[in-house]
């Protein structure tokens, strides 16, 4: 019995240790928006993610969904309770809405991730009557002459 009790016991550790957190990719937002961007002028996000779990994270590769859009990445293993980025870059070379993915790849429990960049290139002259982020609109802000 004691034999029965102690490979019992074994198994339980053994099983429990494989089901333990490893590394836990936890990002603060998967999508940003843009808005609108002026055709031309590259723009570019940083996501930030912490590790949430127990095991360093390596990202592997962090792949865009076209040519248009370029990703980096921390490069160095992310300790449990840090945090690394991954940053994404959008030529914005043609005008209208878009909406572009980045496959991140890593050691993490969940493998991979897809973080997203949408908004809307429009010309210059668009772009500087646009509303601003801050939510005022740049052309009322203009003084009007008499």
């Amino acid at each position: 019995m004691k034999k029965f009790f102690s490979l019992f016991v074994a198994l339980f550790v053994f099983v429990a240790v494989g089901y333990a957190q490893k590394g836990v990719m936890k990002f603060a937002q998967e999508t940003h928006d843009f808005g609108k961007v002026e055709q031309g002028k590259p723009v570019t996000y940083v996501f930030e993610f912490k590790n949430m779990g127990t095991d360093p994270i390596v990202i592997n590769d962090a792949t865009a969904s076209c040519g248009c859009t370029k990703p980096s990445w921390t490069r160095e293993p992310v300790m449990p309770g840090k945090t690394g980025t991954v940053s994404a870059t959008y030529n914005a070379a043609a005008a209208g809405p878009f909406n572009k993915s980045v496959t991140v790849t890593s050691n993490a429990e969940s493998g991979s991730v897809v973080l997203y960049l949408k908004g809307e290139v429009v010309t210059q002259k668009e772009a500087q009557t646009a509303v601003a982020p801050g939510g005022t609109d740049k052309s009322k802000d203009k003084k009007k002459s008499r």
